[in-house]
C-alpha cells in the first residue's frame, strides 16, 4: 500500500494548499489505492527526518522506496497513469516541462507573495518588497496564459502539468491575479475534476483542531 504522509494540523488559513495535496490528487487520478500517514506539524517524528531531510510534507512510501518532494513523487505517480502523462514521447516530454515549470518559475514568486500576505503584511519592508513580487508574478501568470492561448490544457489533455499549475495557482486565492492574467476558468476546470475534488475533501477532513 502507497503511504503519504500530512499534517493533522496546520493554521486553517493554509489548510487545502499544503503540498501533500498534489500527492494525494495524482493518486486519485491514477486510481492507485493509498493511505495517509497523520503527523503533528509541531511534534514530528524524531526519525522521520531521515525520510524527509527537511521533516516537511509530502513525503511516500511505496514497496520500500521512499521518497520526498512533491514534484518528484507526481512524476513517479504520472509514470504509473495514461491520464496524468501522455503516451507519445514528445508529448510527455513538454508535460515534464510544464511540470517543472510549475514548481520552478511560477511557484517561487508565487509562494514569496503568499508569505508576505499571510505573514508580513504590515512589516515595512514587506510594503516595500510586494510591488515587485506581484509585478514578477504577473509576468509569470502571462506566460502560462499565452501557452494555453484559448486551449483547455496545457498540451491537449489534462496531465501532471496541469495538475501541478493548478495547485500553484490556487495559492494566489487571496489575491485577484490568476482572474486577472485569464487562468481564473482553466483553474476552476482543473478544480472540477472529481479526482481534485476528492483530494481536496480528504486533505481537509484531516486536519483537526486543538
Amino acid at each position: 500500500m502507497i503511504t503519504v504522509t500530512a499534517y493533522s494540523w496546520v493554521p486553517p488559513i493554509v489548510r487545502g494548499l499544503v503540498r501533500d495535496l498534489r500527492v494525494r490528487w495524482a493518486l486519485e487520478e491514477a486510481g492507485l489505492p493509498y493511505r495517509v500517514e497523520l503527523m503533528d506539524q509541531r511534534d514530528k517524528p524524531a526519525d522521520y527526518r531521515e525520510w524527509q531531510p527537511w521533516s516537511q510534507v509530502p513525503a511516500y512510501e511505496e514497496d520500500g522506496l521512499r521518497m520526498f518532494e512533491s514534484g518528484a513523487i507526481v512524476l513517479h505517480i504520472a509514470e504509473k497513469s495514461p491520464v496524468l502523462a501522455p503516451a507519445d514521447p514528445a508529448a510527455k516530454a513538454r508535460a515534464t516541462s510544464w511540470l517543472f515549470a510549475a514548481i520552478n518559475s511560477v511557484e517561487p514568486p508565487m509562494q514569496e507573495l503568499v508569505l508576505i500576505d499571510f505573514m508580513h503584511a504590515e512589516k515595512d519592508w514587506a510594503k516595500v518588497r510586494r510591488p515587485m513580487v506581484e509585478e514578477f508574478v504577473r509576468f509569470r501568470l502571462k506566460g502560462v496564459a499565452a501557452a494555453l492561448d484559448g486551449r483547455e490544457y496545457l498540451d491537449g489533455g489534462f496531465t501532471a502539468a496541469d495538475l501541478m499549475m493548478a495547485t500553484v495557482l490556487r495559492m494566489a486565492g487571496r489575491t485577484s491575479l490568476v482572474q486577472e492574467a485569464g487562468l481564473g476558468d482553466y483553474l476552476s476546470r482543473c478544480e472540477a475534476r472529481p479526482a481534485f475534488q476528492k483530494a481536496l475533501a480528504g486533505q481537509m477532513a484531516d486536519f483537526k483542531d486543538d
